[in-house]
C-alpha cells in the first residue's frame, strides 16, 4: 500500500497539540505523534481510517479528551490531502454521503472553524470573530438556524473579543453541559480575541483555562492553521 500525504498543517496541528496536551496536563503524549501521523497517512478509506484512529485512543485513554477534535482533523486531512487520489466529485458521491451518515455524531465543531482558517488563508484575509459567524456560518440567514442555535452562546457573547480571559472563562463555566460549544468556548473566543500570542500570553490563556490540557491543545490546532 501506498501512501497518502498528510496535510502540512495538519501535521504541524498533530505535533502542536500533543505537545500543548504534554506541557499543560503533565502527561507526557508526545510519543504518540508517530502513531497518530502513521493513521492519518493510510492510505485507506475514511470508516477504515476513523477506525485505527479509535484504536489508538483505545490504546492511550489518557488522551480521550482530544479523541473528537483529532477526528475533525481526520476529515479536514481527507479533504485536503486524501481527495486529491480519488475522483474529482467524490464529495458528491453517493459513498461520501453514506460516509457521513455514518459518522453525523462524529466530531466537534473545530471542523467548521478549521475549513473557515483555510479559507481566510485562501482569500488572504485575517481570521475575525463576526466574519466567521455572519459570513461563513451564516448565522443570520433563516436557512442556517441549526449553526445560529448551535452559536448562541458565542453570538451572545462577542463583547468578550474586549474582555480580560477570566471573564471568557466565566462565560465558559456557565455553559450548560449539553451545549455544543461548552468545551470549545474557551480556546475559541481566545483564539479570535489574539490569534498570535507571543510565549507570555500564550501562558496566560493557558493560566485561565479551565481544562488546561485540552484547551491548550485546541488552541494550538487553530494556532498551527495561520
Amino acid at each position: 500500500m501506498g501512501q497518502v500525504m498528510i496535510d502540512h498543517k495538519i501535521q504541524l496541528a498533530l505535533g502542536a497539540s500533543l505537545q500543548a496536551f504534554s506541557k499543560y496536563s503533565g502527561i507526557e503524549v508526545n510519543q504518540m505523534h508517530q502513531e497518530f501521523k502513521a493513521v492519518f497517512e493510510r492510505e485507506d478509506n475514511f470508516l477504515t481510517k476513523v477506525q485505527a484512529l479509535d484504536e489508538v485512543f483505545n490504546n492511550h485513554p489518557q488522551l480521550e479528551v482530544l479523541r473528537e477534535v483529532f477526528f475533525d482533523m481526520l476529515m479536514i486531512n481527507f479533504f485536503s490531502a486524501d481527495v486529491k487520489k480519488l475522483e474529482e466529485d467524490y464529495l458528491d458521491s453517493a459513498e461520501w454521503e453514506d460516509i457521513e451518515e455514518q459518522t453525523l455524531d462524529r466530531g466537534t465543531e473545530l471542523l467548521n472553524l478549521l475549513l473557515y482558517l483555510n479559507e481566510c488563508e485562501d482569500e488572504d484575509i485575517e481570521p475575525e470573530l463576526e466574519d466567521y459567524l455572519k459570513e461563513f456560518l451564516l448565522v443570520d440567514d433563516d436557512e442556517f438556524q441549526d449553526e445560529y442555535r448551535i452559536y448562541e452562546p458565542v453570538i451572545a457573547h462577542q463583547v468578550l473579543m474586549e474582555s480580560p480571559l477570566e471573564e471568557i472563562a466565566k462565560v465558559a463555566e456557565k455553559l450548560p453541559e449539553d451545549s455544543e460549544l461548552k468545551e470549545l468556548f474557551y480556546p475559541m473566543m481566545c483564539f479570535f480575541q489574539n490569534p498570535n500570542p507571543t510565549t507570555v500570553e500564550k501562558n496566560t490563556i493557558a493560566a485561565k483555562a479551565i481544562n488546561k490540557g485540552f484547551d491548550m491543545a485546541v488552541f494550538s490546532i487553530l494556532e498551527s492553521f495561520i
